[in-house]
């Protein structure tokens, strides 16, 4: 007989119950609404001013890119400050570039340059916040919750990106633009509000460091490096976030020259990714138990390139819709399994500094994979672009299936 505690959604409601990840879910969940809203209105607008490709792949890299300067310093903070404070001052300067966007632009006064350097420095802000936000988890609920809890966090996440660009689509035809920039600043001030009222449990084997914050990053690297489960687990993170993930950032531009439509199939298509993605995270949250991780990324990942291939291989919205939402599905079981793995592998005093390499990789990795997709498809085309960097996910694949046991061991354990 299979018992509740390892069947249907009870590990889902579990931890949903701890009252401090039950509340900061909730307060997460509407101010992501907020963030997708705005990620579809920067899209659109960028579009609008340019119809370029290039442009929307420019736009990535400097919202995604910071993290490669930023996330191993964030994540050494992280491990020797307190992290929520950390996320409330995040939250705050977050709501400053909103709001500064939605008074340019209902103004009048917004270029793609200014609107590339406001989106630049939302990059940065982001960046920081992101390793913080990851490492916080443990304390939000208790160790034998986890995988649920962060299958949950990536859960929320992606249903955000259901509803978020959904609302985007209405809010730009009836508001315009800057509505969605507008929103987005209320919700991250709503969130605030519930980060206030936070009582966060103290979290096992944290340590704070006294040395420099980049003799810290180099010790997380060196450690992350030489693990023989967590490395291979951050290349296959990056060989999906240079190949694969840029699609999220290149829909506009399918949306308007493969589809030929406007923002209602950016809408639908950025919504139908959601729904995907939102179904893959719950299916994990529900699975609950970490063991076979490693060979469900290892699975999914090849069922991401066939999903990717069938995406831009038409331009029929009929099977558009069911391959980004297929593409986004394994997208999520290869980012959320790794991040199980490695919140459940890593030592507790490195944790800021791992998830900041992970943060750093699924931050930056699109941004580069958009700005070289998104340049190319000027010479052959989005469908041709995306497509050929796809295929080439097969080649570290191809690298990791062979290793694929010894990763499982040292990454799962006794799991």
């Amino acid at each position: 007989m299979v018992s509740a505690s390892s069947s249907g959604f009870a590990p889902i409601i579990r931890a949903l119950a701890v009252p401090t990840y039950g509340a900061y879910s909730a307060g997460n969940l509407v101010s992501l609404i907020g963030f997708w809203m705005q990620r579809v209105g920067v899209g659109w607008l960028t579009w609008e001013l340019t119809e370029s490709p290039t442009w929307l792949g420019a736009m990535a890299f400097a919202d995604l890119f910071p993290s490669v300067f930023i996330a191993p310093l964030a994540g050494s903070l992280a491990d020797r400050w307190d992290r929520l404070k950390l996320i409330k001052v995040g939250q705050l300067l977050a709501c400053l570039q909103a709001a500064i966007l939605t008074l340019l632009t209902a103004a009048g006064w917004i270029n793609i340059e200014v609107l590339l350097l406001l989106i630049l420095v939302g990059g940065f802000v982001a960046a920081f916040m992101m390793p913080v936000r990851l490492a916080l988890i443990p304390s939000l609920v208790p160790p034998p919750h986890m995988p649920a809890a962060v299958a949950l966090n990536a859960s929320i996440f992606n249903l955000s990106r259901f509803i978020g660009p959904a609302l985007a689509g209405l809010v730009i035809l009836h508001w315009g633009v800057e509505a969605t920039f507008a929103a987005n600043a209320v919700t991250f001030l709503a969130f605030l509000v519930v980060l206030s009222r936070l009582r966060l449990r103290p979290e096992r084997g944290a340590a704070k460091s006294g040395g420099s914050l980049l003799r810290d990053a180099a010790e997380g690297f060196r450690y992350a490096a030489g693990h023989p489960g967590i490395a291979p687990i951050l290349v296959l993170l990056v060989v999906m976030s240079l190949c694969a993930r840029p699609l999220a950032e290149l829909l506009p531009g399918f949306a308007a020259q493969v589809f030929q439509g406007g923002p209602e199939i950016l809408a639908l298509l950025t919504s139908s990714a959601g729904i995907g993605a939102t179904v893959g995270g719950l299916w994990l949250a529900r699975r609950g138990d970490p063991a076979g991780l490693t060979a469900v990324a290892l699975v999914s990942t090849l069922v991401l390139v066939a999903a990717v291939l069938l995406f831009v291989a038409s331009d029929s919205l009929w099977l558009a819709v069911p391959a980004i939402a297929a593409a986004s599905f394994c997208m999520l079981l290869v980012a959320v399994g790794a991040q199980t793995l490695l919140q459940l592998s890593v030592e507790g005093s490195l944790r800021g500094r791992v998830l900041s390499l992970f943060g750093m990789i699924v931050r930056g990795g699109p941004a580069l994979g958009a700005l070289v997709i998104g340049a190319a498809s000027e010479l052959i085309g989005l469908q041709l672009a995306q497509g050929a960097a796809a295929l080439l996910m097969l080649l570290g694949l191809a690298w990791l299936w062979r290793r694929r046991r010894a990763i499982a061991a040292a990454l799962e354990g006794g799991a």
